[in-house]
């Protein structure tokens, strides 16, 4: 999994923060009432964004209880409701199907990945009985992708569209046509925008261990880093398709949610997609903290 699709903190009220915050410690119980405790661990910010996407108009208010992480204090979470529900199955099938590449991958270590193979393998499979249409996709796409590795594409779109091709998809099941259509075209785009990320944030392992990147084949790299050449065309790159989430986003009223899904798309990406190609990113709270801070003071 990713966990690159976050808001920028600063942007938000703290209701905002409580609501998003909310959602996440929901879907970690989705995840958890769905699929066992082992689930929990893939639990991210960007099915946490998508379920913001997709939260149904009229929804519950939140509740507060303890958990496992949080024993003595507990937290704030929404309700189970179908936009959870969703979440956490796809992100269940996404985590199984990324987990089955890495094993297939011959320059990535295998241990870590059995063990998640093994841990999820029950998961999937209720999972991909709720969304069996999602299951096919996130196959037939992730086939596609192992094809373009395989064949080392030298093309940052044709593996990137493969990729978003998946993200696209979680939007099938929204009833209203026209807000399908705005979520497609959004979710099309981020899925591009991660899958581009991603590809910059594993760029130095990837070369280290001999393992597809397709900035490596675009640009004629010979090392583990981006030339400022590929820097700046990637910038580029990113910031096109943030710009057409935006576009996409414009279409559709998205309620409460409005000011979080604003603070994702037209700061919130450009802050990690930045701070992933200055090498400052890091994956937990506090490195996106420290990223919303550090553009505050420019």
């Amino acid at each position: 999994m990713f966990g690159y699709v976050r808001p920028s903190l600063a942007k938000l009220s703290e209701e905002d923060k409580a609501r998003f915050g909310a959602v996440y410690c929901g879907l970690c119980r989705a995840l958890g009432e769905r699929y066992g405790q082992a689930a929990r661990m893939i639990l991210n910010y960007d099915f946490t964004f998508l379920a913001v996407l997709l939260w149904p108009e009229e929804g519950a208010g939140s509740i507060h209880r303890r958990c496992i992480a949080h024993p003595f204090a507990g937290r704030d979470h929404y309700p189970g409701n179908p936009a959870l529900e969703l979440a956490a199955d796809e992100s269940v099938i996404l985590a199984w199907w990324q987990i089955q590449d890495a094993l297939s991958d011959p320059g990535r270590g295998k241990g870590k990945y059995r063990a998640a193979s093994l841990a999820l393998k029950s998961a999937y499979c209720r999972a991909a009985e709720r969304r069996p249409d999602f299951d096919r996709i996130t196959r037939e796409r992730l086939a596609q992708l192992g094809e373009l590795e395989a064949a080392r594409c030298d093309s940052l779109d044709l593996p990137a569209d493969a990729f978003a091709g998946i993200l696209a998809a979680a939007a099938a099941e929204v009833p209203d046509p026209v807000k399908r259509r705005v979520l497609e075209q959004l979710l099309y785009h981020l899925g591009r925008w991660i899958y581009l990320v991603d590809a910059a944030d594993d760029l130095a392992d990837d070369f280290s261990a001999g393992s597809y990147n397709p900035l490596i084949f675009r640009y004629g790299l010979t090392g583990g880093e981006l030339t400022e050449e590929a820097r700046e065309g990637l910038t580029v790159s990113l910031d096109h398709s943030i710009r057409l989430m935006a576009a996409a986003y414009e279409l559709w009223d998205f309620g409460v949610w409005s000011t979080i899904i604003r603070a994702v798309v037209y700061e919130g990406l450009f802050l990690v997609g930045r701070a992933v190609l200055e090498g400052t990113f890091q994956a937990g709270d506090a490195g996106f903290r420290m990223a919303a801070r550090n553009k505050e003071q420019l």
